[in-house]
């Protein structure tokens, strides 16, 4: 997935951000707005894990979006993309 489109689209996409990642606050979509970087510390600190991990959860959903296979959290990312 291209993240600059993540970001174009963000108000579009936090809604399904949101089923992934539901420790994630209102102030912390608002301060992620669609920023890969932003997002992994986000989940990285929120959910207790390894900034490598937290990529890894990033990047399937960014996958999942182009290809499908990062189930239901991609599924509704790649919607919103092709919907936008």
């Amino acid at each position: 997935m291209n993240w600059d489109r993540v970001e174009g689209n963000w108000k579009q996409l936090k809604g399904k951000a949101r089923e992934k990642w539901g420790k994630l606050t209102d102030s912390d979509f608002e301060t992620i707005a669609g920023k890969k970087d932003q997002l992994i510390g986000r989940i990285q600190e929120r959910y207790g894990i390894s900034k490598d991990e937290a990529q890894k959860q990033a990047d399937e959903v960014g996958e999942g979006a182009s290809d499908g296979r990062a189930g239901s959290a991609g599924s509704h990312f790649r919607q919103a993309v092709i919907e936008a």
